[in-house]
Formats: C-alpha cells, structure tokens, sequence
C-alpha cells in the first residue's frame, strides 16, 4: 500500500470538513446568543481552504474531542447529514496513526467498527457498535456514488467497515499490528457501502 505523506492528509482533511467548517464558523457560541439566520449561512461564501486550515481542525477537535457528550449534540443538532458525515469524518482522520486493538472504540486505541463508531458519535450520529450491524443503516450506495463520510463494507459476509475519504481512498482501522491509516477502497474485496 501506498504511504501517504502528511500534505495530502492534511489537504484531505481540509477538504473533507469544510461543510463542517462552515457550518463551526457561523454557529453561536455556546453563550445562549440566538442562532444564525439560515439565509446568512447558505449566502455566506467559503473561506479559501489553505487559510481555513487551522481555524477548522482546531473547531473539528474542540467540539469533537473535548466537549461533553450533550455539547456535541447540540451543537450537531442543527448540521445538516452531509455536514455531519463531514465531522464524523474529519474525527476519524484525527485518528491516524493511533493502534488497532480488537473491540477498542477509542479514544486512544479502535477496531473497524469502534474507529466508524466513534468518529460518528463525536459527529452526534448514533450508528450501532458491529460492521455487520453498521451494514443495515441508513441508505444504501453504490461504489459508483460513494462520497466522502460514507461507511465502506469489505468481506462477505461483512466483517470490515472503513469510512470513504474520496479519492478512491478509505480510512479504517485495519488489523492487529497495523495503527488507524488510509488504504486503497480497492485493497480489500467491496461488499457494499450506506451514508448515514
């Protein structure tokens, strides 16, 4: 498998949460302040990726690693399931390079389906804890369609899940000896993917 050097992770994150971006720019804070009038979110126009970098990962991983449970999800409340996948992605990301153990779901060590678990609870979605489990939720999508935040399902019957990065490309949390990386979609034999 290919290495991946840390530009294009870091370029893939990116593009990965800037509907998240967006969405952590123009949110209220967390003071009770009312929420932002719908019109001025859809209008307002998107910050150039390379100087949005640092202002998205570090609102990524305030509301996605350090925030009580019930500030993740409401501050997730109001993000649409494209910008929630986005987050959930971006959470896995975070966790390359961090071990595989059997039946971990984080957050300093993750199986397949505890990596997809986690990154989606941290996005506020609740997705059942087994990728064969994971495998009957939500909307079923072809390889030909799969978009960024979408589970991946290898094996049949299912006994791996990654999340789809785009490119071609999934990050999972592949077998023992082998940390949290991204890999080929087509590295492993396809069974099916959802969007959440």
């Amino acid at each position: 498998m290919p290495e991946h050097k840390p530009a294009l992770l870091r370029s893939t994150l990116v593009a990965a949460t800037a509907a998240a971006a967006a969405f952590f720019a123009l949110a209220p804070a967390s003071t009770g302040a009312a929420e932002a009038p719908a019109a001025a979110t859809a209008a307002a126009p998107a910050a150039p990726a390379a100087a949005a970098a640092a202002p998205v990962e570090a609102a990524v991983q305030t509301v996605a690693f350090t925030a009580p449970a019930q500030a993740v999800e409401a501050a997730s409340a109001g993000l649409s399931p494209a910008a929630k996948r986005a987050s959930a992605l971006s959470s896995a990301l975070a966790q390359v390079g961090k071990p595989y153990s059997y039946g971990a779901s984080g957050p300093s060590a993750f199986d397949c389906s505890g990596l997809t678990s986690f990154a989606f609870k941290n996005a506020g979605v609740s997705i059942p804890r087994t990728s064969r489990a994971q495998s009957t939720v939500g909307t079923p999508v072809s390889k030909g369609s799969l978009q960024p935040g979408d589970l991946v399902f290898f094996y049949s019957p299912v006994s791996h899940v990654a999340m789809y990065i785009g490119n071609g490309q999934v990050v999972h949390a592949s077998t023992s000896g082998q940390p949290v990386k991204i890999s080929s979609l087509n590295a492993m034999p396809f069974s099916g993917a959802r969007r959440v």
